[in-house]
């Protein structure tokens, strides 16, 4: 599972990282609600929700680079499909495959479970 990140950077990167996939994730789990509470029942399923559940996992920081795809395909979809603003999708989208390629960074659940542990070997 190492392969599918690149680095779990900490520090000034780390941070960086976490405040980017935040910033990604915020506007796209609001818009995933707002369509949720206002769209009728049928419509549960729908790429406003799967873009909401990829942008909640691109929060906690976990199956970063799926999530990132997922959020990205979605946002496109939803641009192409909404042509009177389509640039927030746009942006969102672009965020979503940036934080694919970059990785999740050290504040995150990626890092906790697929990061790289240290092994302490008890003196006999």
């Amino acid at each position: 599972m190492q392969r599918l990140f690149s680095t779990f950077p900490e520090g000034w990167p780390g941070t960086g990282l976490a405040f980017l996939r935040t910033m990604a994730a915020l506007p796209a789990v609001q818009h995933g609600i707002a369509g949720l509470l206002t769209s009728p029942p049928p419509a549960l399923i729908n790429l406003q929700l799967v873009a909401a559940v990829a942008a909640a996992f691109l929060l906690v920081g976990l199956w970063t680079p799926i999530a990132g795809v997922l959020l990205a395909a979605g946002e496109l979809w939803l641009a192409c499909s909404h042509p009177i603003d389509p640039w927030r999708h746009i942006l969102i989208g672009a965020f979503g495959a940036a934080l694919a390629m970059l990785g999740p960074g050290a504040w995150s659940m990626d890092a906790r479970l697929f990061g790289r542990k240290r092994i302490h070997i008890p003196q006999r």
